[in-house]
């Protein structure tokens, strides 16, 4: 019954949203109508930052700049504690949520998700952002230029999320 109740939940909410518009007398087939349009409208502004993005970062995959920076890096996130195998997903992750999936996948695969390194790497997944994924899109899409303070800010709370993931794997779930 539940299962029935969960699969259901969306076309109720469609259902109801729907008569209430009617009960109050609104055109809402012109007003869906509308909203679609202006739906597309955002896709059409977003697409040329996204397939920027997406190409920026196949560029950078491709390239082996990322096995360069991540043997650059390795001696540095070693004074923290930051397996460099877990490297490739810090330095992807704020560029592509889907790239990192795949770094994601590759380092579980490899080492398994109960290890220190696939815990690490798990916390870090899902405690960061896509940050420049994210600023490229939303605000090109609505033309935000200046965008510093929201850089550092994020920045800053990735490499918090990055510390305290080493941090909680290390001491709390290790131990």
């Amino acid at each position: 019954m539940f299962e029935y109740f969960t699969k259901s939940i969306i076309p109720i909410i469609v259902v109801l949203i729907i008569t209430y518009g009617m009960f109050k007398g609104k055109k809402v087939y012109e007003w869906f109508i509308e909203g679609a349009k202006e739906g597309l409208q955002v896709c059409l502004n977003i697409f040329p930052y996204l397939l920027a993005m997406i190409v920026a970062v196949h560029i950078f995959r491709e390239s082996k700049l990322l096995d360069m920076l991540n043997n650059l890096i390795a001696p540095t996130a070693g004074v923290i504690g930051l397996p460099k195998e877990v490297i490739p997903l810090v330095l992807i992750k704020p560029l592509s949520g889907s790239g990192a999936m795949g770094i994601l996948t590759d380092i579980l695969n490899t080492y398994g998700p109960d290890t220190a390194i696939g815990l690490i790497a798990s916390v870090i997944m899902g405690t960061t952002e896509t940050i420049f994924y994210t600023i490229t899109v939303y605000f090109g899409a609505v033309q935000i230029k200046k965008i510093r303070h929201t850089l550092w800010a994020s920045i800053f709370a990735e490499l918090t999320a990055i510390i305290l993931a080493i941090f909680l794997v290390g001491t709390l779930i290790l131990k």
